[in-house]
């Protein structure tokens, strides 16, 4: 059984403000590029089974940088359809909405192109997303290029957990997380890293 390796596009102006970004196609930071460029180093040497990637721009170019190749692109990889808070910081929906949580709330129906999604819904894409890696994962490793809230969805729901249960894996942009196997269990072996030290890489705001 290989490994599943989650890789985290790099920053974008909204991930740095921490608006919410799910079909706004931004381009990376300049930041952004070099954060993906680092992680080359990490994933130097690695063949993989299947190389997945989101449809945005964002996704595939730090796909690209981190000098992948055979990309695929896969449609249910897009970040979590935030409705009519596309573009809108957590902060600022508390100002009318104190109590609202993206993990267990999911977001109010929006305009027909973009109605949003519930955990549960975010949760199926993750679910049909892992049934398509599982053939590959029995030859080798794969690796999954997409979005924060999206990919800590999917690894809950490789743990066995509940899509709500994402909101315990904080997870930074341009960064490599691994989930392995232990005696036949899914676990966490690695989680964050970076190809930049610990001081140039801040902590991404939640949303993006």
């Amino acid at each position: 059984m290989g490994d599943l390796l989650l890789v985290r596009h790099g920053e974008t102006e909204w991930s740095l403000s921490g608006q919410h970004t799910s079909w706004t196609d931004l381009p990376l930071t300049q930041r952004g590029e070099e954060q993906a460029k680092s992680l080359a180093p990490l994933l130097a040497g690695r063949t993989f089974a299947l190389t997945l990637t989101s449809p945005r721009h964002r996704a595939i170019r730090t796909a690209e940088l981190a000098g992948l190749t055979d990309l695929v692109i896969e449609p249910d990889l897009h970040e979590w359809d935030y409705g009519p808070y596309e573009g809108v910081a957590t902060r600022d929906i508390h100002r009318t909405d104190p109590d609202w949580c993206l993990w267990t709330d999911g977001v109010p129906a929006g305009p027909p192109e973009h109605p949003g999604e519930s955990p549960d819904e975010v949760a199926a894409r993750a679910d049909r997303v892992l049934a398509r890696v599982a053939p590959a994962l029995a030859e080798g490793d794969v690796i999954l290029v997409a979005h924060g809230h999206f990919l800590r969805v999917l690894t809950a729901r490789r743990l066995g957990l509940s899509a709500a249960e994402g909101r315990l894996f904080q997870l930074g942009t341009g960064t490599v997380s691994r989930l392995s196997t232990e005696h036949g269990w899914p676990v966490i072996s690695q989680w964050n890293s970076t190809g930049t030290s610990e001081a140039a890489h801040r902590p991404a705001p939640a949303a993006a």
